[in-house]
């Protein structure tokens, strides 16, 4: 018998995204979001929702664009740091050793270290509540060639991606290939 736990934000699990932006003087922020991930497919996008607290929130109004890293396992300290610390205090990519590119399609910035990146524009912002779901359109996905697979699309096993649990507040790695979809409910 299943027990009731009530409305809560529980889904398993939570992408780790790294958000990237500019804030109005240009100095470049990164914050760490789990609510979000990829919500259409033509055109792609990807949504991120944000409390308009965040430092970062006015920064996509602004600009109209954001990039999402992801990050790896090896990179659990610089991801938990950018979601401690605000862009408003400091510079996070200074402390944390990361290093700021300029992206050369949308008015945002990403780290160079992170595996795979998407470069998004804006296209779409609703208010939901508390949070504020930003929509982009990525207008690219860069991904170091040392995380390709054979087919040059990204290996998650290589990348290593991080993961949250949102009942417990963990960062977590994936684990091995079970099935393919479409393929294993088959039989």
């Amino acid at each position: 018998m299943k027990q009731s736990l009530g409305a809560k934000t529980l889904l398993f699990p939570a992408p780790v995204l790294l958000v990237g932006t500019y804030d109005r003087e240009g100095k470049p922020n990164l914050m760490n979001a789990a609510w979000g991930g990829i919500c259409c497919s033509d055109p792609p996008c990807v949504a991120v929702s944000l409390r308009k607290a965040r430092y970062s929130y006015t920064a996509i109004e602004e600009r109209k664009a954001f990039t999402i890293g992801i990050p790896s396992e090896s990179q659990m300290k610089e991801a938990d740091y950018v979601g401690i610390a605000s862009g408003r205090d400091l510079d996070k990519f200074g402390a944390t050793g990361l290093t700021p590119v300029r992206s050369e399609l949308v008015d945002a910035p990403f780290a160079a270290e992170f595996p795979v990146v998407l470069e998004c524009r804006l296209l779409h912002t609703l208010e939901i509540g508390l949070h504020t779901q930003f929509v982009g359109e990525i207008v690219d996905v860069k991904a170091d060639a040392a995380v390709l697979a054979a087919d040059d699309l990204p290996d998650i096993l290589k990348i290593k991606p991080l993961v949250f649990d949102t009942a417990h507040r963990g960062y977590y790695g994936i684990g091995p290939l079970l099935g393919l979809a479409f393929s294993a409910g088959k039989n």
